[in-house]
């Protein structure tokens, strides 16, 4: 019996979606489109589906075919944008979204990703104006105001930064990214016990975030934890066994004295987690100091 669109279109969400498998996906999107050309549902996510796998000019036809469908959909308009972006195409990316806004004015998402696109070239003031047009159509726009929060955040504007990452905390307290970029704000200004909080609020609600393993596992070891700091950094690497910074760390740590006594074992341990890094980045001279140190005492380390 021949397939519906629709019957495609569900088989190629449970090869997209639930069991991966990308070339099934493709063939099922495509045959739902077939059987239905203003199908928008199946172009949509064939569209996002080449996307999240790179392949941009494929992705570009799929949101351009939708928005022949629906010119007047703002939408069509901010996923031609996001591909464009990827692409590293600011200038086109720039011009969808803001035929995003022709269409509709009060577009908070287009607002925002324009602000993005004006941070990627540098353009802080550009950014900054238009997170707060988004955020005076929607005073409660989390994401508006976490892009505004960032903003600040990497212009060591510390203090404005920390205001808006409370406000959003406000509306949603368990909001994962801002408790995780407050805990480093926080940290960086050795505001330890509120650093603490937010990081393990961080570990908490997102466990596989190894990024704020690693950086709870330092806050830790700065506070003299050291059991629980280890346990930290042993956490980070165990969900990526290649990240840089946690594996720097554990060698710190295991000649420093701080956990079991430093010894030859200590030293070997150390040197090999150190070499492992300057494997992933040779221009770590952090790495390349300490290991030096340590061949200096132990030339066999």
């Amino acid at each position: 019996m021949k397939k519906s669109a629709q019957e495609w279109f569900r088989e190629g969400y449970r090869y997209d979606l639930v069991e991966p498998d990308f070339e099934r996906a493709v063939k099922a999107y495509k045959k739902a489109i077939l059987a239905d050309k203003s199908s928008s549902a199946a172009l949509l996510n064939l569209g996002s589906l080449y996307l999240r796998h790179s392949k941009y000019e494929k992705s570009l036809r799929c949101f351009f075919a939708i928005a022949a469908h629906k010119p007047e959909d703002p939408d069509s308009y901010n996923n031609l944008g996001y591909v464009y972006e990827r692409m590293g195409r600011y200038g086109s990316a720039k011009g969808m979204y803001e035929k995003a806004l022709e269409i509709s004015p009060a577009d908070i998402e287009a607002y925002a990703n324009i602000g993005k696109v004006a941070e990627r070239q540098g353009d802080y003031h550009g950014a900054e104006d238009c997170y707060r047009k988004a955020l005076e159509i929607d005073p409660g726009g989390v994401n508006a105001r976490f892009c505004l929060a960032s903003l600040y955040d990497r212009y060591d504007m510390f203090d404005e930064a920390a205001e808006e990452y409370l406000r959003i905390l406000s509306l949603d307290p368990c909001h994962r990214k801002t408790l995780f970029n407050l805990g480093n704000l926080y940290a960086h200004q050795g505001l330890h016990e509120q650093a603490a909080e937010c990081l393990d609020k961080t570990v908490l609600l997102d466990p596989e975030n190894c990024e704020a393993w690693n950086n709870l596992g330092s806050l830790l070891e700065e506070t003299g934890d050291h059991e629980r700091a280890l346990a930290a950094y042993q956490k980070c690497l165990s969900l990526n066994p290649l990240q840089e910074k946690a594996h720097f760390n554990l060698a710190r740590m295991c000649v420093s004295g701080e956990n079991p006594p430093p010894g030859d074992k200590c030293r070997v341990e150390a040197a090999m987690r150190l070499r492992l890094v300057l494997s992933l980045n040779p221009r770590n001279e952090k790495a390349l100091r300490l290991l030096n140190e340590i061949e200096k005492k132990s030339p066999r380390a």
